[in-house]
């Protein structure tokens, strides 16, 4: 059972896209579909093993590499982190596999679609699985390669191109510094798999290096460099520049790779190597400046954006800051369980605002939507559930986990704790601004489309209605009913085990009683206040940023980062790039080599070519000239 979990989705991709033409584009849509969610179901027992009777196992599939003491399998690592995360990965997988019958109904390469999407999941469940970090490796390049497909899907699009090539280069700067981690790792324990390299963590805790020419503890090096590969894999800030671009892929992608699978490969790896950042104090806390800088400013962008795919995508690289700097405080298990509800939420509301697409005949800008709540019932009801589980209202899954996240980094005590939890309360607050904009824009206030009738949108079809329902069952129920196994007093010793590494235990103390209830009283405060200033009185937003437009314009361009990195990067690299070309190339190496040999050649064959007059006095005159000199080499000689 376990080995199906990740053969069938690769089978899947197998023949969707090598016999999909044969196949026809249904029985594609449909053996993807039928295969993903067996594996999903199958996950599901396997979760239930480990939940209930602490089922652990490490299935060794094949041997991979076998050289000195590098010794490394394909196998399949079963415990409570990686359980978690094929619930994740398959059920979403499996819930996206089917809303595409409906919503990529009009594409003509549906097979195509299915097959990267099969693969993608394929991919992910490789990384989760592994026990070694070739193996994560493989797989997370892997993931990287189907989102470049994915992305790029309708590559007759040039920003489709642009953006799948952006996600990709972006995203190999991260990977070189995970690299570096891996090689690192390897270098000083001879090996890679986890429980080697973990078990031998404490042995070089005083152990220095020096790397560009710096002296460093070596544990830091490691825990920094593998943070630089999650930092690009899950769109941190400064590597964060590919994720809302790659809204350019169809909606379905956007919700399996930017909202619940990918994109948390970095938390994933941060908390699979918790027993190696437990010893890095200084790595923690670099992760929680990040994640908490990132949370800040993704919520912040987000405020301003038109496009619906974007604010959402703003809203993912918000939340994984939040998983982040729960992470640097130590607080894995909470990471993860906001990663578990996040899933459920955010697919919810990327499917969502697909059906919205999809009723607006492709139209994302939600200043030319509104009044349609009516027409899209159904849409409408349950991206409430969703804006509500994301923003934290009590009792809903997001209130569960994202609470968590903030009372955690208050009981860490420290300065970077304090900071982080201040900005995860005003982050909440924000995302629950720009989450009601986005829903009032929407569907409420006046019809503000000039091409399209109202009578011409409509509620999408059951087939990609029905996952949005049952993603909405997890949005309300998943915080709720495992709360106390992810992050309960006795979850450390009763589900994660060895799973996650607690050098510390976490605090069982208590945050003062006005500090448990600030977060929740500023999001329920803040639905009044989008609808005065979405709905009501629209007037009022415009004045706003006629005052402060500067701030605006900062906003709306995203800190300016790409800007900046245009400049930095793009403009210098390609200056000097032709640099290189015109000088080095064409004058230096074209010039003094093929290109000049041939022209001196040419012009000696001119020249040459003038002792071919036809007349035998001058060929005589020649002769001789040459016997001379011969004879003259002979004597001096």
């Amino acid at each position: 059972m376990e080995l199906s979990i990740i053969a069938l989705p690769l089978v899947a991709s197998i023949i969707s896209g090598f016999f999909g033409k044969f196949i026809g584009d249904r029985n594609s849509e449909i053996v993807t579909s039928l295969l993903v969610t067996i594996s999903a179901i199958f996950s599901v027992l396997v979760f239930y093993e480990v939940t209930v009777n602490q089922y652990e196992e490490n299935i060794i599939i094949a041997t991979w590499i076998n050289s000195g003491s590098l010794n490394v399998n394909w196998s399949m690592k079963i415990d409570a982190l990686s359980s978690v995360m094929l619930v994740v990965v398959t059920s979403v997988s499996a819930l996206v596999h089917i809303y595409s019958i409906g919503y990529m109904s009009h594409d003509p390469h549906k097979p195509r679609f299915m097959a990267y999407l099969s693969l993608f999941t394929f991919a992910m469940l490789m990384l989760v699985t592994s026990d070694n970090f070739i193996q994560l490796f493989f797989g997370w390049e892997g993931v990287g390669l189907c989102s470049y497909f994915l992305i790029g899907f309708w590559f007759k699009k040039e920003t489709a191109n642009a953006a799948a090539i952006k996600a990709f280069v972006v995203n190999r700067v991260g990977d070189f510094g995970f690299a570096l981690g891996i090689f690192l790792i390897f270098y000083l324990f001879g090996t890679v798999n986890y429980s080697e390299v973990f078990e031998l963590i404490p042995s070089i805790t005083d152990k220095k290096l020096v790397f560009l020419g710096i002296e460093v503890n070596a544990i830091n090096l490691i825990c920094i460099l593998l943070f630089v590969g999650a930092m690009g894999k899950s769109a941190q800030i400064l590597l964060h520049t590919w994720l809302p671009d790659a809204m350019e892929g169809p909606t379905p992608v956007s919700a399996l790779i930017h909202a619940a699978t990918m994109v948390t490969a970095g938390v994933f790896l941060v908390v699979r190597c918790s027993p190696i950042y437990e010893y890095s104090e200084l790595a923690l806390n670099i992760i929680t400046i990040v994640g908490m800088s990132t949370a800040f400013f993704a919520a912040s962008v987000a405020l301003v954006q038109n496009d619906i795919k974007k604010i959402i995508a703003y809203s993912t690289c918000s939340q994984l800051g939040y998983m982040f700097f729960a992470a640097g405080v130590g607080a894995y298990n909470v990471a993860m369980f906001h990663l578990f509800t996040h899933a459920f939420f955010k697919a919810l509301l990327f499917l969502g605002s697909g059906s919205v697409i999809h009723a607006f005949k492709d139209e994302q800008n939600i200043n030319n939507m509104g009044g349609v709540w009516k027409k899209l019932p159904y849409t409408y009801a349950l991206m409430i559930i969703g804006t509500l589980a994301l923003t934290g209202f009590p009792l809903l899954s997001g209130f569960y986990s994202k609470d968590a996240i903030i009372e955690f980094a208050y009981l860490r005590g420290n300065t970077t704790g304090f900071y982080a939890a201040g900005i995860g309360i005003f982050t909440a607050f924000l995302t629950s601004i720009y989450s009601w904009r986005l829903l009032f824009k929407t569907f409420h206030g006046e019809y503000n489309n000039k091409n399209i009738k109202i009578e011409e949108t409509h509620e999408s079809p059951f087939v990609m209605i029905a996952p949005l329902i049952l993603l909405s069952i997890g949005a309300v129920f998943a915080g709720y009913a495992f709360k106390e196994l992810f992050i309960g007093y006795e979850a450390a010793n009763n589900f994660w085990k060895d799973s996650i590494f607690f050098l510390k235990p976490l605090s069982k103390d208590h945050p003062p009683f006005w500090f448990l209830i600030l977060t929740p009283t500023l999001v329920i405060l803040s639905i009044p206040i989008a609808y005065y200033l979405f709905v009501k009185n629209k007037r009022l937003p415009e004045q706003i940023v006629t005052i402060n437009k500067p701030l605006y314009n900062f906003l709306l361009n995203k800190w300016y980062f790409d800007e900046l990195y245009d400049v930095l990067f793009v403009r210098s690299s390609k200056k000097f790039g032709l640099f290189l070309w015109k000088f080095f190339d064409l004058k230096i190496i074209d010039g003094l080599g093929p290109d000049g040999i041939s022209a001196m050649i040419k012009k000696f064959s001119i020249k040459a070519n003038k002792f071919q007059s036809g007349f035998i006095y001058q060929y005589a005159f020649i002769m001789l000239v040459g016997f001379s000199a011969l004879l003259t080499f002979l004597i001096v000689k």
